[in-house]
């Protein structure tokens, strides 16, 4: 079995016992295990913080709340790829299941042969989000380091007396020597500009009042 068809432990969720029990009987024969049935949204959501479940089939129209509120509030802690299920093909409920996890509809009633390729679309579609974010926040981590990093070089100028250049090349110097990751050194240095920063008068503590001599007989310089 590849990755895309691997085993999935799935939620399903429907207040029509027959629902589930369909579910029960189709999942187990495409390889899946259901490892838990939920009738409203409210244990809908308590069963998936408990199960953490690889995918979850829920019908729209259930009580205490319906499924795509359920749904929403699950994917906001702990995002996990969603097939919604209704009996109405209405445009007002394809709005307002506006989710990147929400990543297939069934439409009642259900065919055996309509459940396998709904999994996969919905597998394959979580894999490229996952990868999307997970390229988004290596974009924002890189700008981040970029940012320390500028700092760092700009501290290096200022003490040093040095071009923007020989500023980074003194850097990328430090990061071989220690053998660690250039935004390392940046951050050291950063904090100890800082520390440095703190000691100097007026710059955050106040030097004490000058002591007056009293000479005997007031005689003074």
């Amino acid at each position: 079995m590849s990755h895309a068809e691997r085993t999935l432990r799935i939620l399903v969720a429907d207040d029509d016992p027959t629902m589930c029990q369909f579910y029960r009987d189709v999942l187990p024969s495409l390889g899946h295990t259901v490892v838990a049935t939920a009738t409203s949204g409210r244990q809908l959501v308590e069963l998936c913080q408990q199960l953490a479940p690889d995918l979850v089939i829920s019908d729209i129209c259930m009580p205490e709340p319906d499924g795509i509120a359920a749904v929403e509030e699950i994917c906001r802690t702990r995002p996990v790829p969603v097939i919604l299920v209704t009996a109405h093909d209405r445009p007002e409920l394809v709005a307002r299941a506006d989710s990147e996890y929400i990543l297939a509809y069934l439409i009642k009633p259900i065919k055996p042969s309509d459940v396998g390729p709904a999994i996969a679309m919905a597998q394959r579609r979580f894999g490229q989000f996952q990868a999307l974010h997970q390229e988004s926040a290596g974009l924002r981590q890189e700008l981040e380091d970029r940012k320390l990093i500028e700092r760092a070089k700009a501290i290096v100028m200022r003490h040093s007396h040095v071009a923007e250049t020989e500023a980074l090349e003194r850097l990328q110097h430090l990061a071989g020597e220690r053998n660690c990751q250039l935004v390392q050194v940046a951050q050291t240095i950063i904090l100890a500009e800082k520390a440095f920063a703190e000691e100097r008068p007026g710059a955050g503590r106040r030097s004490p009042p000058a002591r007056r001599i009293a000479y005997p007989g007031g005689v003074g310089p």
